[in-house]
């Protein structure tokens, strides 16, 4: 008999492996997400862009709090950690300060981020920690059922606001810009290639980054707020998006009815947090 083992029983030849399939644990697919979830674009752009950049892996290190979002880190054959709600700052600076040759890198959500994590974003961007921080924000509390959060516009609906959010909400990049960050962008899902070649562009970068990626979540609030399937969020995003790079932060607040400003808006290099301390200096001698 033949030895059925090594024949290759994919409708596809070897050679046309997807450059990402090694960054992915497949013992952990299929993924959480809903149908029609925006973070798996998310997580396709910063896979397609590390491949790019031809980082070492083992120099890079992927770091979460709590969320839906949240959950990228545990699906990647890399470094990772998915920490504790809202603390995913704080595990990061501390990574990166304990050996600051690696790429520390955060992704998490609107909420863990900005509400229970708010005062360390504020003082990690202040510091100019050297960390990339992707932010997707989808407007609400989505793994836990659909509240408001601090990105949810004013008057849409949640769980927690049945009858309309009553407080305004943070203007994501306005928040980073004024706190001290060193990069600053903002895309939607719809935009894959130019968030690809962004979070490429940051990785380039030292210092604080901070981008922002406006993403659907039909389930938990595009339902609520009769914006309609994926699809017709996508739609939304296309007719309302306005690249406007190097635009003022303090101008683009969120107005899903009308403009809907994305770009790169700040690159501004500045000392980081190890070089004044002097940790990144020792490091490259030993």
């Amino acid at each position: 008999m033949s030895d059925d083992s090594k024949i290759n029983l994919s409708p596809f030849p070897a050679a046309n492996v997807n450059p990402i399939d090694h960054l992915l644990r497949a013992d952990r697919m299929p993924h959480i997400w809903c149908p029609g979830c925006g973070i798996g674009t998310v997580l396709k752009a910063l896979l397609d862009a590390i491949v790019e950049s031809a980082l070492p892996e083992n120099d890079l290190a992927v770091v979460s709090g709590i969320g839906c979002t949240a959950r990228v880190p545990g699906y990647l054959r890399l470094d990772s950690f998915h920490t504790t709600h809202g603390r995913s700052l704080p595990y990061a600076t501390g990574l990166h300060l304990a050996n600051p040759r690696l790429k520390v890198m955060v992704v998490s959500g609107d909420g863990d981020l900005f509400a229970i994590g708010g005062n360390h974003f504020i003082h990690a961007a202040r510091r100019n920690v050297d960390l990339m921080v992707i932010c997707v924000n989808n407007f609400t509390y989505g793994m836990t059922g659909g509240q408001a959060g601090p990105t949810t516009p004013t008057g849409h609906k949640s769980t927690t606001t049945p009858a309309g959010n009553l407080e305004t909400p943070f203007n994501l990049p306005n928040l980073a810009a004024a706190a001290g960050a060193s990069y600053v962008a903002r895309w939607t899902t719809l935009h894959a290639r130019p968030l690809q070649a962004t979070i490429l562009e940051a990785l380039g970068r030292t210092g604080f980054r901070f981008v922002e990626v406006i993403a659907p979540c039909p389930t938990a609030y595009g339902r609520r707020n009769k914006m309609g399937e994926a699809v017709e969020m996508m739609k939304r995003f296309h007719e309302k998006s306005v690249i406007r790079h190097g635009a003022n932060t303090q101008e683009v607040d969120i107005d899903l009815d009308n403009e809907l400003v994305v770009g790169r808006f700040i690159d501004r290099p500045r000392p980081t947090l190890a070089e004044r301390l002097g940790i990144a200096a020792k490091a490259e001698k030993q």
